[in-house]
């Protein structure tokens, strides 16, 4: 009689249920997680879109004014689509490449159309609205009133303009709806021609479950409807010119805010290492708080040296001992004891028969090749050390 030892379809279920109903539960909430995401993230300011954050009822206004709308998703189209009759809307700036924002804006600067520029931040002013600089902080405020000569803001009145701030250097600018003495609506006329851009701080007065509050639907159809024509450009990644071919450096990289944020995190540890390695004073000897006896400390060493067959310095040790102690014996200095120009000859004269020759390898020769050998350089020292002291 034999026995299968493979397992059965039953076994291998109990075994790995929980890995499999583990499997299961991620996959569940990865789709469920990507179809919420794609509901708040559809039609964001999309003119097609009915969504909350979409923007078809103000396509549907324009419409009734004879304004026609065309959506553009391509550096090209938009740039094609510059005209005098037209106001070109850049839905979200920001996702322009460096490239991209350069080319858009000599594209628009001779237009004698509007660009409107919905948030652009501080990465996107300076390239599509030359002397402009936004705010890094926004505005907390939602609501702000004109506070601006600009017919179409006194039209419209208060409105949900509150979001990124911007200042420009141009005197015949139109600074509206002010926050802290920056505005959230910003109009720069164009240096020739009768073409302008608008900078919108926040893109709530086009949403279209924001467009029936305070005065966000006069103001954006008096803001798209001044030209005939509106070509609404979505910026795509998918988009071939957003490959940018100029060069960058590291640093271009490297967000501005990390680099101060590496100055401060070295000041930190340099204060860090000067606080941690200050001294109070000069170093002081201190007692030890046991004593121990000299024999043991040579024995602890010796054990050492053999441990790590250190039988050089284990000889040296030994001879520069003897040398010390046998130098004030025969009359030499204790700085020279050492030497054997000094040391040798006064051995020589005390001990006549020992033979220089032999004294020298004794104290000044090289180290012994084996234990046996170590031992006997000991006895010899000691007995060498012992015949000068009876001499």
């Amino acid at each position: 009689m034999t026995t299968s030892s493979s397992l059965t379809a039953r076994q291998i279920w109990t075994r790995n249920r929980g890995i499999a109903l583990a499997a299961v539960l991620l996959l569940v909430g990865a789709v469920a997680i990507a179809v919420v995401r794609s509901q708040t993230k559809h039609g964001g300011l999309d003119p097609r879109s009915a969504d909350p954050r979409g923007s078809r009822a103000v396509a549907e206004l324009l419409a009734d004014r004879g304004v026609t709308t065309r959506v553009v998703t391509t550096l090209d189209a938009a740039r094609r689509a510059a005209g005098p009759d037209t106001t070109l809307l850049v839905a979200v700036p920001d996702l322009l490449s460096h490239r991209q924002q350069t080319r858009l804006a000599k594209a628009t600067a001779s237009s004698g159309g509007r660009t409107v520029l919905v948030a652009p931040g501080d990465r996107s002013v300076g390239r599509l609205a030359p002397g402009v600089t936004a705010s890094p902080v926004t505005t907390l405020e939602t609501t702000l009133d004109p506070d601006c000569a600009l017919p179409e803001a006194r039209r419209a009145g208060s409105a949900e303009t509150g979001g990124i701030r911007y200042r420009t250097t141009a005197d015949d600018a139109d600074a509206c709806y002010p926050s802290e003495r920056r505005a959230t609506l910003l109009r720069v006329p164009a240096t020739s021609g009768t073409g302008d851009t608008i900078l919108l701080g926040a893109p709530d007065i086009l949403l279209n479950n924001r467009l029936d509050k305070q005065g966000n639907a006069s103001l954006a159809l008096q803001l798209l409807g001044s030209r005939p024509h509106l070509v609404w450009y979505l910026p795509s990644l998918a988009d071939s010119s957003a490959t940018d071919t100029g060069r960058k450096s590291l640093f271009d990289l490297i967000p501005s805010g990390w680099l101060w944020g590496t100055l401060q995190l070295f000041v930190a540890a340099v204060l860090a290492a000067f606080w941690r390695g200050r001294r109070f004073g000069p170093l002081v000897s201190e007692r030890l708080p046991v004593v121990i006896r000299a024999s043991e400390t040579t024995e602890g060493r010796a054990r050492l040296y053999r441990k790590t067959d250190a039988r050089d310095r284990a000889s040296a040790a030994l001879r520069s001992s003897a040398r010390t102690r046998l130098a004030p014996l025969v009359g030499v200095p204790a700085t020279q004891a050492h030497t054997s120009e000094a040391l040798l000859p006064a051995l020589s004269a005390r001990l006549p028969n020992s033979g220089e020759q032999a004294v020298h390898s004794l104290l000044f020769g090289a180290p012994p090749r084996d234990d046996a050998a170590l031992i006997a350089l000991t006895d010899r020292l000691d007995a060498l050390e012992r015949e000068v002291r009876r001499s």
